[in-house]
């Protein structure tokens, strides 16, 4: 192989910042071209980034914690370049959490079709507020802390328990969470994982626990559509404002060491601190999809919409990304949701049986 000049040679194959060039013929190039192609092809669909350096520091950086009215829990920045409203690229930062969060932020008010003179349910949503947590030489030394608005709702009871808030601000950082991403996105069991997350709120922000995957698969019954719905298990210590928070792979093995750090599951639900539920990342994948934010979870710049469209008063927030049809069942299951709800006033007891439904919440209770 020949040493070549940089102008016209350095074009496939090349790093320049360590000169490190590849010369090619126009036959050998054509072949190579095909062959690429070819291996592309092979790989491409689940060529998700891999994460470089040290892991604690990466997931603590796109970990958040969430303030919705009263509440708190946890949430998972994920960073999209998107044509802004001036028509020009810009970095736009979202957050995945579960709806369950944000659920306080959720209102409804009576108007009239001046149309039709039928009246109407309208659904809004308040902004929440994300807060990151600022660590330098050992210790705490603030929070920055943004509004975000809710993009995308499907509630705990009926959907999915996913949402997805817009930071206001926009470039707030270039960190991003990168989706695990193979053939049938489950994760076996066994396999090592992290959970960061605002456990017990703020206080909590960023602490970091692991565990293993203990169970694929588990279905409770809940919701209306019949069916039930599938979560996964794991051992992740998790708390009272866990929730909304990711779970990620270890990648502390050879069969496992490619997809380290990446995002496999939101932790939900839990019936104590090692037993806990994700939504599993083939689910949050499913409704994405079929809720028209794929790219949240599919970083390709072929399905990422500009800026403009979620502006537009055509984009749909409450969606459950599911079918309407179904008969309604009669049973529902119980299972704690792992978020904080401040009841400064009057609290009897830390659980409260009936306070949505069948679900039970975990309360932080107020201090004297």
């Amino acid at each position: 192989m020949k040493k070549a000049t940089a102008s016209k040679n350095c074009t496939i194959g090349r790093n320049c910042g360590e000169r490190v060039w590849l010369t090619l013929s126009v036959s050998n190039f054509k072949v190579m071209l095909i062959a690429l192609m070819l291996f592309s092809g092979l790989s491409s669909a689940h060529s998700a980034e891999q994460i470089q350096g040290p892991l604690a520091p990466y997931l603590q950086s796109i970990s958040v914690t969430i303030r919705a009215d009263r509440g708190q829990g946890s949430g998972v920045l994920v960073t999209r370049e998107m044509i802004g409203l001036d028509g020009k690229p810009v970095k736009v930062n979202f957050v995945c959490t579960a709806a369950h969060v944000l659920t306080r932020l959720r209102k409804t008010r009576k108007v009239i079709d001046t149309k039709t003179g039928t009246q109407k349910t309208l659904v809004e949503f308040r902004d929440a507020e994300i807060v990151q947590e600022i660590v330098e030489n050992g210790r705490r030394v603030g929070e920055k802390k943004m509004l975000a608005s809710v993009i995308k709702y499907s509630d705990a009871d009926e959907g999915q328990d996913l949402a997805l808030l817009m930071v206001r601000k926009i470039g707030m950082t270039e960190k991003s969470a990168v989706f695990y991403d193979t053939d049938n996105d489950i994760l076996p069991i066994g396999t090592k994982v992290f959970h960061v997350g605002s456990l017990h709120g703020q206080f909590g922000a960023n602490s970091m626990t692991d565990g293993i995957m203990s169970q694929i698969g588990r279905v409770l019954n809940i919701g209306s559509a019949g069916g039930g719905v599938v979560f996964d298990q794991t051992t992740v210590n998790a708390f009272p404002g866990s929730s909304g928070g990711g779970v990620y792979v270890a990648g502390d093995t050879e069969e496992t060491k490619k997809f380290r750090g990446q995002y496999c599951g939101m932790i939900v639900r839990g019936a104590g601190e090692t037993f806990n539920l994700i939504v599993p990342i083939r689910r949050m994948r499913a409704w994405a999809k079929a809720a028209g934010c794929e790219w949240a979870i599919k970083n390709d710049p072929s399905i990422t919409p500009p800026l403009s469209e979620i502006y537009s008063p055509k984009w749909v927030i409450e969606d459950t990304g599911g079918i309407w049809n179904a008969k309604a069942s009669q049973v529902k299951e119980t299972a704690f949701f792992f978020w904080l709800r401040d009841r400064s006033k009057v609290v009897a007891t830390i659980l409260k049986p009936d306070a949505i439904k069948s679900e039970t919440y975990l309360e932080l209770m107020p201090t004297r």
